[in-house]
C-alpha cells in the first residue's frame, strides 16, 4: 500500500487518521447532536473511537473498500470524510463526512469534498459516488447540489438506529458531473 494521499486546501489539511485522533474522534462521535443524522448511535466510550480508526486504516488496507480522511484545520482534527462501500466491479462508491458542531456552518465540509471526489474519480477509478442524506439533515441537503450531485429519489427506512428506521435521500455524482 501506498503511502497515505495528503489533500490539501485553502484551509484544510485531508490527512491519515492515526491513534493520536482517539479522543477527537471520540469527542465528535460522542456527541449526540452530530451523530443525528450520521447514521449510528453516540459513542459511549473510548475504545469505540480507537475502533472506528482501525476500521478506516482497514478500509484502505486488506479490505480495499475505501478511505477516510481526517479533516484538519489549524492543527486541529474536526471531522472526517472519505469514499467507502467501494463496489470495484461496478467503480462506485458512498460519500460519508461528519464534522465537529463547533465547526458547522463555515464551509469546511463543501472545501474537503471538494478536494476528495475528484480523488475518488481519478485515483480509485470511480464512475460513480452516492450520498445517502437523512431528509432532516437540511445542511447536507444543500450541500450536495453545490458539489453537483443529483438527487435521485428517497429510501424508505433504509437505515436504522437511535432504536428506530430512517428515510435517506439519495443522491448520484457521476464522473462526467464532477466539477473538480
Amino acid at each position: 500500500m501506498s503511502d497515505f494521499p495528503v489533500l490539501r486546501t485553502e484551509r484544510l489539511i485531508l490527512r491519515e487518521i492515526v491513534a493520536a485522533d482517539a479522543a477527537a474522534i471520540f469527542a465528535i462521535h460522542g456527541n449526540a447532536n452530530v451523530m443525528r443524522y450520521f447514521g449510528a448511535d453516540p459513542m459511549l466510550e473510548l475504545a469505540q473511537a480507537q475502533a472506528l480508526i482501525t476500521a478506516f486504516a482497514d478500509w484502505r488496507g486488506e479490505a480495499q473498500s475505501g478511505i477516510r480522511w481526517g479533516i484538519e484545520q489549524n492543527g486541529q482534527l474536526i471531522g472526517t470524510c472519505g469514499l467507502f462501500r467501494w463496489n470495484h466491479a461496478w467503480h462506485s462508491a458512498m460519500v460519508g463526512y461528519e464534522l465537529a458542531q463547533s465547526a458547522w456552518g463555515q464551509g469546511y465540509m463543501l472545501e474537503a469534498l471538494a478536494a476528495i471526489l475528484p480523488y475518488g474519480f481519478s485515483e480509485m477509478n470511480l464512475n460513480r459516488i452516492e450520498a445517502q442524506i437523512h431528509p432532516d439533515n437540511t445542511a447536507s441537503l444543500k450541500l450536495m447540489p453545490k458539489l453537483g450531485f443529483t438527487h435521485e429519489g428517497q429510501l424508505r427506512e433504509a437505515g436504522f438506529w437511535g432504536g428506530k428506521f430512517h428515510d435517506f435521500v439519495q443522491f448520484g455524482l457521476l464522473r462526467r458531473g464532477c466539477q473538480g
